[in-house]
């Protein structure tokens, strides 16, 4: 999330963004429901998709904070001070949101109505291989963790791209942007060539180099999150010089025309490929050309706003992490909380992203008081 500056957009967008990402972990129990409850369904998909630039805008906000590099910064202090404040809140949050979600469904509510979940996921035996298999990755129980483990990797590599950036062309930097922007339509092209014929190589339904013994294709080193850190660099480096008039002429009708392949694009692939998560996924990929699409025009018109640097959005802002790690077994709660069958279904969301954004939030603001526990929200 990087180092704390009180700009006053930055402040904006980073409320915006954790706002976001909690709001569409709020639809995820709607969405689930597909055809069981197919207004439900429509419900979280047309409410979850507006929130798809969330992460995309955080690791925007991470390159606008931390690229350039500061002077004299060295590649084991960086990783020190960035992975390393990275860790300790992995592992501490890694180890408290499975007993606390174990805690809710098995002793507090085990008559959840949530469709997200299973009774099986909450025997003993499960809360002990969730507590240790943190090493390998995430779980069901610590879903927005994955992205420590992405931030980290982002971490490894910044450093070699501050050296490149900082002596790069404006030109060259362009370019880059150019080829990251054809990687952004991978997912589709992947997607729609077995309907061209493509069969893949021995089962492996992988493109342009991707097989079973290897996973590095073409564009392997030009797509992902890379991009984004980029093009925040970029943004900054080189401002946009629009009018808000040219500002909102091509930002909006972008913005609309992602969220329309974001949403409805979700739609179409559930009813032709129902139950295959993998497809259900691509057009809400947070590096595809639509989410792109979604995040550039908030980012560009958040940007633009001449916001004075408010003594509380700032704090707030500071919450942002802390709120991001410890929101996410509110969002059960909430939903269980909520569960009233007669108010309209957008309604439900909304109250369920509020309340848990608030809660979030005093939870943070507690650990933070604490010299033992802030290094778990800071």
């Amino acid at each position: 999330m990087g180092a704390v500056k009180n700009i006053g957009w930055i402040d904006l967008l980073r409320v915006l963004a954790c706002f976001f990402v909690v709001f569409a972990h709020c639809c995820d129990a709607f969405v689930g429901q597909f055809d069981t409850d197919r207004q439900a369904f429509l419900t979280g998909v047309f409410a979850g998709s507006l929130m798809r630039p969330s992460v995309p805008l955080f690791v925007m906000m991470t390159g606008v904070l931390l690229l350039p590099l500061a002077p004299g910064t060295t590649l084991t202090g960086f990783y020190r001070k960035r992975i390393g404040r990275i860790l300790s809140p992995l592992v501490f949050w890694s180890l408290l949101l499975p007993l606390l979600a174990f805690l809710y469904f098995v002793f507090i509510n085990p008559d959840t109505q949530n469709p997200l979940l299973s009774v099986e996921d909450y025997k003993f035996s499960s809360l002990l291989v969730h507590l240790y298999t943190f090493v390998f990755n995430f779980n069901f129980d610590t879903v927005p963790l994955w992205y420590l483990y992405m931030l980290i990797g982002l971490y490894l590599f910044m450093p070699l791209l501050n050296a490149w950036l900082v002596q790069a062309t404006r030109q060259e930097i362009k370019t880059v942007l150019w080829i990251w922007g054809v990687s952004l339509l991978l997912p589709y092209i992947r997607m729609f060539a077995p309907l061209l014929g493509y069969q893949g190589n021995y089962g492996n339904m992988g493109i342009w180099g991707v097989c079973d013994w290897n996973p590095y294709g073409t564009f392997y080193y030009f797509s992902g999150f890379m991009g984004y850190l980029v093009l925040a660099y970029y943004l900054m480096k080189y401002p946009l010089a629009w009018s808000w008039r040219k500002t909102l002429l091509i930002t909006v009708p972008m913005f609309i025309v992602g969220y329309l392949i974001t949403s409805v694009g979700y739609v179409i692939t559930q009813k032709y490929f129902p139950g295959n998560y993998a497809y259900l996924e691509i057009v809400w990929y947070f590096t595809g050309i639509n989410v792109f699409m979604m995040t550039f025009a908030v980012f560009v018109i958040v940007r633009k706003i001449q916001i004075p640097s408010l003594s509380w959005l700032s704090r707030l802002a500071n919450l942002c992490f802390g709120i991001y790690l410890c929101h996410y077994i509110w969002v059960f709660v909430s939903y269980d909380f909520f569960d009233c069958s007669g108010w309209p279904l957008i309604v439900r969301i909304i109250c369920m992203a509020c309340t848990v954004f608030a809660i979030s939030s005093f939870v943070t603001l507690v650990l933070c008081k604490c010299k033992y526990t802030a290094r778990f929200v800071k």
